[in-house]
C-alpha cells in the first residue's frame, strides 16, 4: 500500500469539512476573513505606520481593516500615501469576494432550508387522523368521502404521504375536490416504503392508515414494499386498509401486513360489481349509495330491545333506518331467515342516513294488507350475454357470471383484442363463443345481432392508455343506444371506465349502469378507513353466494298505482323471505345523481309505485 502524504492527508481533511453544509462552509469563510484583516492590518503597520491620521494603536488599524472588508466600497473616501492606499484597496477587493461568497453561502443555505420546510419534512403532531399513504386516482375519492364522513368533528385530520411536491399535492387535492370543510390537510414529500419517512406521521396516534395502489408495471409489489415497511417501524400502528389490484398478490400482502391489515381486492370487487350490474339494472348506483357517505349508510348496532327478537320482526323495528342483516360471532349474514332470533352477542346490520337516525320506532308499524300482493318467482332460464371489448380482468367477471346463470346460457366475447377467450376452461353453465369485432364501429356492431342478447357488458380495453380507452367505450355506448332507437330492441347495457369525470358524458348514451371501477375502489377504502368492521358487510353484498340486493318489479310486492306506505312494502317482501331497502322510480332512472334509486325511505311516508318502479330487495338467486 502506498505511503499517504501529509498533503493528501491534509486535502482529505479539507474535503470532509467542506461536505458537512453551509456551516462550515461558513465557518472557512470567516477564518479567511480573519487571515485577510491581520494581513491588511500587518501591511498597514509596516508599509504606512503613521496612516490614517489619528489612529493610536494596531486596535484602531484592526478595526478599519474589518471595514473595509465588510464595506469594500469605504476605499473610495480613502486618503493618504500611495502605500497606504493600495493596502486598502486590496483588502477592499478581498473583502468584495469574502462578501460576495458569505451572500451566496447565506443564500444557498436558506434556499435549501426553505426548500425542506416546503416539502413538508416536519413530524406531524396530530392523534386521531387518518394517513394515506400512496398515491393514485383514488386519493381524490378517498380525502372527497373522508371530509365528508368528518364533516361534523372538530379538529379532523388527513395526512398524505406520497413521493410527490407538497405544494403539488396540496394543489391537485383541492382542485379535485374543492373545500375540504373543517378538515385539514397535512401532505408529506417521501417513500411510504422508507420507515424513515413513516416516521414523520406519528402513525401510533392515528385512526387508521390508507395504502393506495399505484399506476404503472407491478403496483402490488410497491403496496407489499410499503406493508413491509409498516411491519419494520418499532411500536404499533393503527388498524391498515390495503387496496390491491390483483388477487393473486393477497397472500403475499398478508403475511407481509400481518393481521392488522384488511385487504381490498380491486379487480376482485370490480369484477364482480360489473356482473351484478349486468343482471340487475341500477346496482351500480345501489352500491355507490351504498359506498359514499351522502345518502345511506350502513351501521352495526348493538340494540337490547330487539335481543329475543326474530329477524322478520325486527324489520319494522326502526322509523327511519332498515335492518339488512346480522353480524354474528360467526359472521354476517345478510337477509337471514325471517325467524332467526335475535341473540345478545348479535349486532343488527342498518342503513340510515345518519348515525342520530339509528333510532328504534314506537308504535306498531302501518301495513295495508289489501294492498299486498304474492307473486312467484319464476324459475332461471338461459340467458344470452354479449361482452364487448376485453381486458385483465375479463376472465375473472366471465367465471362469476358462470356462477350467476342458468345451465345452457350463452355469452359471446366480440373483440379484436388477441388475448380474448384464452383459459376459459372448467365453466359450467356458459356456452362461450369468440368474434373478432371492432366494437367502435357500427355495421360490425349491427352485424353481431345485439338484439338477441338479454345483457351487453362493454369493458375498458387494456391495450389503450385509459383515457383513450373510455373514449373508445362512449363511442361503442352511443353506437349501442342508436341501434336500440333505430331498430326497437331492448337489452341492459353496463359498462366499465376509468375516469370518473367521464360519467357526466357517459349520461347521454342512457346507458343502465357505468361502473368506474377506480371510484368504487376508493369509497370502500374510505368506508373501511372510517369502519373496518364493515368489511364482511361489503364481503358479503359482493359475494354471490347467499343474499344480494335485486331490483325486482314493483307488481311482485304490492298493487302498481295504490298508495301504500313502505312498510307495507317491507312486510310483502318479508312474507316472501326477502327484504326491502328501497325502490327505482323509473321515471327519474336517468336522472343523476341517484338515477331514480331511493334507498331506506321513512316507512310512514306513502308511495306510489307504478309498473315500470321496481322494489330493492335482499333475496337470495
Amino acid at each position: 500500500m502506498a505511503k499517504v502524504t501529509l498533503g493528501e492527508r491534509a486535502r482529505y481533511w479539507f474535503d470532509n469539512t467542506m461536505s458537512r453544509g453551509t456551516a462550515s462552509l461558513i465557518g472557512w469563510l470567516a477564518v479567511v476573513s480573519l487571515g485577510l484583516i491581520v494581513l491588511v492590518a500587518a501591511l498597514t503597520l509596516w508599509l504606512a505606520p503613521n496612516e490614517p491620521e489619528g489612529v493610536a494603536h494596531a486596535g484602531e488599524v484592526l478595526w478599519i481593516a474589518l471595514m473595509h472588508a465588510l464595506t469594500p466600497s469605504r476605499v473610495a473616501s480613502d486618503k493618504g500615501s500611495v502605500a497606504y492606499m493600495l493596502v486598502m484597496f486590496a483588502g477592499s477587493l478581498g473583502g468584495l469576494f469574502i462578501v460576495s461568497m458569505l451572500v451566496g453561502l447565506l443564500s444557498n443555505g436558506l434556499k435549501q432550508k426553505v426548500d425542506r420546510l416546503r416539502r413538508g419534512r416536519s413530524v406531524i403532531v396530530e392523534s386521531g387522523h387518518t394517513v394515506v399513504l400512496g398515491w393514485s386516482d383514488q386519493v381524490f375519492t378517498i380525502v372527497a368521502e373522508l371530509v365528508k364522513a368528518k364533516a361534523s368533528q372538530k379538529g379532523s385530520v388527513i395526512a398524505i404521504l406520497a413521493d410527490r411536491d407538497k405544494l403539488a399535492m396540496e394543489e391537485d387535492i383541492r382542485e379535485h375536490v374543492g373545500d375540504l370543510g373543517r378538515t385539514r390537510l397535512v401532505c408529506r414529500t417521501g417513500r411510504p416504503t422508507e420507515p424513515h419517512d413513516l416516521a414523520l406521521l406519528n402513525l401510533a396516534a392515528a385512526h387508521s392508515v390508507v395504502v393506495l395502489s399505484p399506476g404503472g408495471e407491478d403496483p402490488d409489489a410497491h403496496v407489499i414494499k410499503i406493508l413491509l415497511a409498516l411491519a419494520k417501524r418499532d411500536g404499533v400502528h393503527p388498524p391498515v386498509v390495503v387496496g390491491l389490484t390483483s388477487s393473486r398478490n393477497a397472500a403475499a400482502a398478508r403475511l407481509a401486513g400481518g393481521p392488522d391489515v384488511h385487504l381490498v381486492d380491486s379487480d376482485d370487487t370490480a369484477s364482480r360489481l360489473i356482473v351484478q350490474s349486468s343482471r340487475q339494472s341500477g346496482m351500480s348506483v345501489v352500491c355507490m349509495d351504498l359506498l359514499n357517505f351522502d345518502g345511506g349508510e350502513i351501521y352495526l348496532r348493538t340494540p337490547k330491545k330487539l335481543v329475543g327478537v326474530t329477524y322478520g320482526e325486527a324489520l319494522h323495528a326502526y322509523q327511519t333506518a332498515s335492518v339488512i342483516g346480522l353480524r354474528r360471532p360467526s359472521g354476517v349474514v345478510l337477509n337471514p331467515a325471517m325467524d332467526t332470533v335475535i341473540n345478545a352477542d348479535d349486532q343488527v346490520v342498518v342503513i340510515a342516513h345518519d348515525d342520530s337516525h339509528v333510532r328504534l320506532a314506537t308504535g306498531e308499524p302501518s301495513v295495508d294488507e289489501s294492498a299486498m300482493v304474492a307473486a312467484g318467482k319464476a324459475p332461471a332460464e338461459p340467458e344470452r350475454t354479449l361482452l364487448l371489448n376485453w381486458n385483465g380482468r375479463a376472465e375473472q367477471i366471465i367465471r362469476y357470471l358462470d356462477g350467476y346463470v342458468a345451465p345452457g346460457s350463452v355469452l359471446e366475447i366480440s373483440t379484436d383484442h388477441p388475448k380474448a377467450g384464452a383459459d376459459l376452461i372448467g365453466l359450467r353453465n356458459l356456452v362461450v363463443n369468440v368474434k373478432e369485432c371492432d366494437t367502435t364501429d357500427r355495421f360490425a356492431l349491427e352485424s353481431l345481432g345485439v338484439g338477441l342478447f338479454q345483457h351487453v357488458i362493454v369493458l375498458s380495453d387494456d391495450r389503450f392508455e385509459a383515457r383513450h380507452a373510455d373514449t373508445r367505450t362512449l363511442m361503442t355506448l352511443l353506437q349501442l343506444r342508436d341501434m336500440q332507437s333505430v331498430l326497437g330492441e331492448h337489452y341492459s347495457i353496463v359498462s366499465e371506465m376509468h375516469d370518473e369525470s367521464n360519467r357526466a358524458l357517459a349520461e347521454v348514451t342512457e346507458a343502465d349502469d357505468i361502473v368506474i371501477s377506480d371510484t368504487v375502489i376508493g369509497l370502500l377504502l374510505a368506508q373501511l378507513a372510517e369502519n373496518r368492521h364493515l368489511a364482511d358487510v361489503f364481503g358479503y353484498l359482493f359475494d354471490s353466494r347467499g343474499s344480494e340486493i335485486y331490483p325486482r318489479p314493483a307488481g311482485g310486492y304490492v298493487k302498481t298505482g295504490t298508495r301504500v306506505s313502505f312498510s307495507t312494502v317491507v312486510e310483502s317482501a318479508r312474507r316472501q323471505g326477502e327484504t326491502a331497502i328501497g325502490y327505482r322510480d323509473a321515471s327519474a332512472r336517468n336522472d343523476p345523481p341517484h338515477y331514480g334509486i331511493v334507498l331506506n325511505p321513512s316507512k310512514t311516508d306513502p308511495i306510489i309505485l307504478g309498473e315500470r318502479d321496481s322494489v330493492i330487495v335482499l333475496a337470495e338467486h
